[in-house]
């Protein structure tokens, strides 16, 4: 049988990314969860954790956390018919888009988390990357744009964030005054995410520039809008976000009628029990209130 206070123990370090993290959060000392992990390891005959800064799962740490996540879940499940177990809320852990986290989804969420005794830990990945977390057994759901199921797990359509290659009237002045084509833009510069980011990639692609380009790397949703804003760059940026811009002028299209549409899929562990699956429709019933339908 599986001790699930060591399993406990391993979720924490893992999820806090670190001893000590963990052990604030479980009320132990460091040395006793250090003290668990190596009864865990002691027991499989094998390491869980590879000890980095922060620390990593091996493979069967991996398979451990994604069993405890879910164990967690259908003790939520349970809660529900029986309140009198609770012993304070649950912590579900999902991988998500910044995007997505800064426009539509906390309003989408906050219906459904007002009547449950959970709490979130949200893992900020990029949509085209994140469901990488759902394979490695980090996080039990994941928001991402890939509609390729991970073994175990079930996905669902939400629809589609569409983004505008957006640029200040002043920025479009100086660098493109006769009109974005390959070689202004190969020249002028651009705004992306992070390394993960391949939607400004994309977008020059499809306008002929295919090597390097001049960019800002800006790891902030509202700083990669306001960089656009102060002309220091242009990128693309989810319409729904740049409502207030577009509508006064602030922001214009670098090339007019041109837009990226990204659909997005919700992920989940297919035995996460009851409120994963409660919280799968929600969200689907909540989309549609803020993303596009499926082709626009």
């Amino acid at each position: 049988m599986l001790d699930y206070k060591l399993l406990d123990a391993l979720a924490a370090v893992l999820t806090h990314q670190g001893f000590e993290r963990a052990a604030r959060a479980l009320g132990l000392t460091q040395s006793a969860v250090s003290q668990r992990i190596k009864l865990l390891e002691a027991r499989l005959g094998q390491p869980v954790l590879v000890r980095g800064s922060p620390p990593t799962p091996t493979e069967l740490g991996q398979r451990l956390l994604n069993h405890v996540q879910q164990v967690q879940l259908l003790e939520g499940e349970l809660i529900q018919d029986a309140p009198q177990l609770a012993l304070g809320h649950r912590q579900l852990r999902i991988a998500i888009n910044a995007d997505s986290l800064a426009t539509w989804w906390p309003g989408a969420i906050a219906g459904y988390l007002k009547h449950q005794a959970i709490t979130l830990d949200l893992v900020i990945e990029d949509q085209e990357v994140g469901l990488e977390r759902m394979r490695l057994g980090e996080v039990a759901a994941c928001l991402c744009a890939s509609d390729m199921p991970v073994q175990g797990a079930r996905v669902n359509a939400l629809g589609v964030m569409r983004y505008r290659a957006l640029a200040s009237p002043d920025f479009m002045a100086r660098h493109c005054p006769q009109g974005a084509d390959a070689g202004s833009l190969a020249q002028a510069p651009a705004i992306i995410f992070g390394p993960n980011d391949q939607l400004q990639h994309r977008f020059m692609a499809a306008h002929g520039v295919n090597g390097p380009f001049p960019h800002h790397r800006c790891a902030s949703v509202e700083g990669f809008l306001r960089l656009a804003h102060a002309g220091l760059g242009f990128g693309l940026i989810p319409e729904i976000q740049a409502y207030r811009e577009l509508s006064t002028g602030e922001l214009e299209d670098v090339v007019p009628g041109w837009h990226l549409d990204v659909p997005l899929y919700w992920h989940y562990w297919r035995h996460g029990g009851e409120p994963l699956e409660r919280l799968g429709r929600h969200l689907a019933d909540q989309a549609g209130h803020h993303l596009l339908p499926p082709g626009g």
